[in-house]
């Protein structure tokens, strides 16, 4: 998450708002936050209920904790875009950049 908040100026470029989500509590959000030295983007809890979002978008972890995904939805509200992968690994920058290219066309 902090190479996306390294990159939010290539990100506004292509008229993208990024954000994170987490079912983790917002204290837990804001301590994490702290310990990387802050990031500018929103940082969403989905603790309560746990995990509503995650499970509506397929990637609630049955042991509770969602997986590590990307999602890129349009302006109109579609998925245009999914990624998930290894909870130990982050794709790339460049491929999302590359996704949200073809999308703005």
């Amino acid at each position: 998450m902090p190479s996306y908040e390294d990159e939010l100026s290539r990100f506004e470029e292509l008229n993208t708002q990024v954000l994170g989500i987490s079912v983790d509590s917002v204290p837990s959000h804001e301590a994490w936050q702290q310990s990387i030295g802050g990031i500018s983007y929103p940082l969403c809890s989905d603790f309560y209920p746990h995990g509503a979002v995650a499970e509506k978008f397929g990637v609630l972890r049955q042991e509770g904790f969602n997986e590590r995904a990307l999602f890129v939805i349009d302006g109109e509200g579609v998925v245009r875009f999914i990624d998930v992968h290894p909870i130990d690994k982050q794709p790339d920058n460049e491929e999302i950049f590359d996704v949200l290219r073809k999308i703005r066309g």
